[in-house]
């Protein structure tokens, strides 16, 4: 996004105009990736528009900003609430993503991040449709292992660990595909650039488990919820970069993508080159759920109107 998607951002406690919300240029995570985030959506109806699972990501900032002992201060009911007032002040009724960011600020050059380091939060709301072809997107296998849990904590959704990711996502557009599916440190399937990844074979439906360095993704979670109460059977297993190949589908899922059917693989058709039965099933779910129409999933959504 290269103009401003609002007037205001909400910045440590305040409203702040977009352009006004400017960091100095020793901040501490400008130049060592100390920041952790969330990706967010909320969707626009005719009578509303409805945040998905806002306090779900708010809590899984928190988990991210502890593993790297970033303190933040506000708690996560404080961050729910600062963003259906952002969402109202800049009267957001369109379908919409929501970045918050902790970072770190002016600590010095040192790599010593404690409690009582100087952080800073902000969330950031701006108008967003799709981030992938609804139809189906072409895949291949990165040449990038994905970063291990020895190594940089995969489970924190910190903004260093993207660096990998890309890496991963040059190398997928070089060459000519949409995104990259990257391998553990053991070859075994791990997740894609900035999605979870499920294999669907004999009605059956596999995901990595987080021993394969993924990310507990909540749309990950949310499509495992509307597959266990669709009545498939789930399995959270290591998956060997030939199951892909021999998949009968497979489909990504994340905040940006939602989820998305794989229609080819390094060049190879998936499902005849169409999006499978189960992922459609699923995506379909999905997006009437997100959009207030399911009445069993309501809890996950808080109205902003």
């Amino acid at each position: 996004m290269r103009n401003k998607g609002a007037e205001f951002v909400w910045f440590d406690g305040k409203f702040v105009k977009w352009e006004d919300a400017t960091i100095p240029v020793m901040a501490h995570s400008l130049h060592y990736g100390t920041a952790v985030f969330e990706g967010i959506r909320a969707y626009g109806t005719e009578n509303n528009l409805f945040i998905f699972r806002l306090e779900d990501h708010m809590k899984r900032l928190h988990r991210s900003a502890s593993i790297y002992c970033l303190e933040l201060r506000n708690n996560v009911k404080e961050l729910c609430d600062a963003t259906l007032r952002l969402a109202q002040k800049i009267v957001m009724k369109r379908s919409c993503y929501i970045r918050p960011l902790t970072f770190v600020g002016l600590h010095g050059i040192d790599l010593n991040i404690t409690k009582e380091s100087p952080t800073h939060t902000v969330i950031i709301i701006f108008p967003f449709e799709r981030y992938f072809n609804e139809e189906g997107i072409r895949a291949c296998i990165s040449s990038w292992r994905r970063i291990h849990d020895n190594s940089s904590p995969p489970l924190a959704k910190a903004a260093g660990n993207y660096l990998n990711s890309v890496l991963a996502t040059q190398e997928c557009k070089r060459n000519g595909y949409d995104e990259s599916i990257m391998l553990d440190i053991h070859g075994n399937v791990s997740e894609a650039s900035g999605e979870n990844i499920f294999l669907v074979k004999n009605n059956k439906i596999s995901t990595p488990s987080i021993a394969s360095s993924t990310l507990e993704g909540i749309t990950r979670e949310t499509a495992m919820t509307i597959a266990h109460r669709s009545g498939y059977n789930i399995v959270e297993r290591p998956i060997t970069r030939t199951e892909l190949y021999m998949a009968d589908e497979l489909f990504l899922t994340g905040t940006a993508a939602e989820i998305v059917g794989i229609t080819h693989l390094d060049g190879k058709p998936i499902c005849d080159g169409k999006e499978g039965p189960i992922t459609k099933k699923i995506r379909e779910m999905y997006a009437q759920i997100v959009c207030g129409r399911v009445g069993e999933y309501m809890e996950w959504l808080t109205p902003v109107w």
